[in-house]
C-alpha cells in the first residue's frame, strides 16, 4: 500500500507532460496570502503565457457577494519546492473584470513607478531583512517559551545555537533551501534577538522583483509552518515588554549611489526621506508604533535621524559605504508586516522622482 508521502512525492514527468501551477495572490487584509492550483498542458516559464484566472472575492473581503469575481493576472513564476518537477508557483495581482486594479493590489502602482524611465535608469537594488516569530499553534506563544511563561532575558539568542537558545531551526533551514530551489534570491538567515524569532534576507533584487520574491518567500514559509504545525507571525511587536520587535529593514541603492561619489547621492536621498518621514511611516506596516519606541534597536516613530553604523537610527549607513564613498543605506523603519511593493516603490519614488 502506498504511503501518503509516496503519493505527494510522485514525479509527474515520468507519466505526463502536464504540470501543476499554484496561483498565489494577496487577500483582503493585505497580509493574508491565498492560493489555488490548476493543471497546465505543459511546462511554462513566461508568466505572459499563463492564463488569467479568477476567484471569489466575497470570500477574501475584496468584493461584494452580488459581484464577487476578481481576476488574477500572472506576474512572476517560481519553481514549486513542494511539488517539484516542472510544477510552478505563480505570483499574481488582482483586478476587476473590467481590468481595473482592486484597492488591495499594491503591485500595480509599484510596477508603474519602477517602469518610470528615471527609476529604471537607476537600476534600484533592494535587500529586505524579513523578521518573523514562530508561535506554538494552540496557544499563540513563541516556540521554545514555557506556556504562559518567559525564557531568560535577551542576550544569548541572537545567532545562538543550542537546544536552550535556538527554537525552530528545522523550519528555518527547510525554508532557506526551499527558497533557493524556487529561484528566490534569498541571501541568508539568522536567529534574532528574541527567542523564537528569526530572519531571512531577500536580495539584492532589482525593482518590482524584490516585492515578488519577498511575497513568495513568505508564502513558502507559511506553507512550511503549516506542515510543521507551527504558526508564523509577522506582527511587529508580538510580545510586549523588554523584547525586541520584528521589522523588515530595507536596504537600498541606485546606480548613482553605487558609483564613485555615491555617498553624496545617498545623503541627498536620506534628506528627502526625512522630509517625507510621516508619509513613509503611515505606509510602513500596521502596529509599527508598538515597535518604534526608541528602544530595542529602533528610533522613535516620530523622530527621523540617520547615522553611520547606528542601529538606533531611522536610516543606517554602513561603515563600508562611508569608507568607500559609495554603496547603499538601510531604512530601518518598515515593520515586519509591511507590503514590500509599497515600501520599495515608495523609497524609489521619494528618492528619484519627488522634487521637494
Amino acid at each position: 500500500m502506498s504511503l501518503l508521502s509516496d503519493l505527494i512525492n510522485l514525479n509527474l514527468s515520468n507519466s505526463t507532460e502536464k504540470v501543476i501551477a499554484e496561483y498565489i495572490w494577496i487577500g483582503g487584509s493585505g497580509m493574508d496570502l491565498r492560493s489555488k492550483a490548476r493543471t497546465l498542458p505543459g511546462p511554462v516559464t513566461d508568466p505572459k503565457k499563463l492564463p488569467k484566472w479568477n476567484y471569489d472575492g466575497s470570500s477574501t473581503g475584496q468584493a461584494p457577494g452580488e459581484d464577487s469575481e476578481v481576476i488574477i493576472y500572472p506576474q512572476a513564476i517560481f519553481k514549486d519546492p513542494f511539488r517539484r518537477g516542472n510544477n510552478i508557483l505563480v505570483m499574481c495581482d488582482a483586478y476587476t473584470p473590467g481590468g481595473e486594479p482592486i484597492p488591495t493590489n499594491k503591485r500595480f502602482n509599484a510596477a508603474k513607478i519602477f517602469s518610470h524611465p528615471d527609476v529604471a535608469a537607476e537600476v534600484p537594488w533592494y535587500g529586505i531583512e524579513q523578521e518573523y516569530t514562530l508561535l506554538q499553534k494552540e496557544v499563540k506563544w513563541p516556540v521554545g517559551w514555557p506556556v504562559g511563561g518567559f525564557p531568560g532575558p535577551q542576550g544569548p539568542y541572537y545567532c545562538g545555537i543550542g537546544a536552550d537558545k535556538a527554537f525552530g531551526r528545522d523550519i528555518v533551514d527547510a525554508h532557506y533551501k526551499a527558497c533557493l530551489y524556487a529561484g528566490i534570491n534569498i541571501s541568508g538567515i539568522n536567529g534574532e534577538v528574541m527567542p523564537g524569532q528569526w530572519e531571512f534576507q531577500v536580495g539584492p533584487s532589482v525593482g518590482i522583483s524584490a516585492g515578488d520574491e519577498l511575497w513568495v518567500a513568505r508564502y513558502i514559509l507559511e506553507r512550511i509552518t503549516e506542515i510543521a504545525g507551527v504558526v508564523v507571525s509577522f506582527d511587529p511587536k508580538p510580545i510586549q515588554g523588554d523584547w525586541n520587535g520584528a521589522g523588515a529593514h530595507t536596504n537600498y541603492s541606485t546606480k548613482s549611489m553605487r558609483n564613485e561619489g555615491g555617498f553624496e547621492i545617498i545623503k541627498k536621498a536620506i534628506e528627502k526621506l526625512g522630509l517625507k518621514h510621516k508619509e513613509h511611516i503611515a505606509a510602513y506596516g500596521e502596529g509599527n508604533e508598538r515597535r518604534l519606541t526608541g528602544r530595542h534597536e529602533t528610533a522613535d516613530i516620530n523622530t527621523f535621524l540617520w547615522g553611520v553604523a547606528n542601529r538606533g537610527a531611522s536610516i543606517r549607513v554602513g561603515r563600508d559605504t562611508e569608507k568607500e564613498g559609495k554603496g547603499y543605506f538601510e531604512d530601518r523603519r518598515p515593520a515586519s508586516n509591511m507590503d514590500p511593493y509599497v515600501v520599495t516603490s515608495m523609497i524609489a519614488e521619494t528618492t528619484l522622482l519627488w522634487k521637494p
